[in-house]
């Protein structure tokens, strides 16, 4: 059955949980995909006005050769100093936000999914009819950062213990994918929470624009 409205998915979790790979799977069923990471990338991209912001505030050595930023290394340093934090935030968050916002203003797709890590902490956590969280066990997600990041495990580990605890993370959620696995039982779980929207089905713990 189609929806007759615009049917807005959140898509949240913590580092490394599986975010993404269930974002591809619901792109595979026609939902269109709003990827918070991908709008980054594309702020913090050579010669726009925001990374010579960031370049002003950490100086040019955050700067990779293309004239992009070095997001490993300035993740690095925002992680360890709360005001260098802050700071990087008020530069790119407000941007970031705008973009998503018109990109789903102008999507004419019966399903969007916005994929973000902090959707929960700023205004667009208002715009979702449906909150979704994957989750993963945390050695699952240190593999996964380490092998297929690169991370040194000690700087995996600082990263996940910066974040908010899985209970923390699911509090308020309408659906919780448990990312523990293979693909394939992933896929079944996806499968099933995307028959509850397509029937209308999806519950909605709290009504669009009344979220915290």
């Amino acid at each position: 059955m189609s929806l007759t409205t615009k049917f807005v998915i959140g898509l949240t979790g913590p580092i490394a949980s599986g975010k993404s790979t269930v974002a591809s799977m619901l792109a595979e069923r026609g939902a269109e995909l709003i990827d918070a990471d991908g709008v980054v990338h594309e702020v913090e991209g050579p010669g726009t006005l925001e990374t010579a912001a960031i370049a002003a505030r950490f100086g040019e050595g955050i700067l990779a050769e293309d004239g992009s930023v070095n997001r490993s290394l300035l993740g690095r340093i925002a992680l360890d100093d709360a005001i260098a934090l802050a700071d990087l935030e008020a530069i790119v968050r407000p941007v970031v936000r705008r973009r998503i916002q018109d990109r789903l203003d102008q999507s004419t797709n019966e399903v969007v999914v916005i994929e973000a890590l902090k959707l929960r902490e700023g205004p667009l956590a208002k715009q979702v009819d449906s909150l979704w969280v994957v989750v993963a066990p945390a050695e699952c997600r240190l593999e996964r950062l380490t092998t297929q990041r690169g991370l040194s495990a000690a700087d995996a580990n600082r990263r996940m213990a910066a974040q908010a605890t899985e209970s923390e993370q699911t509090a308020g959620a309408d659906v919780v994918i448990v990312n523990d696995g293979s693909l394939e039982r992933l896929a079944e779980e996806v499968a099933r929470a995307w028959e509850g929207v397509m029937n209308g089905l999806a519950p909605r713990s709290t009504p669009r624009g009344e979220r915290s």
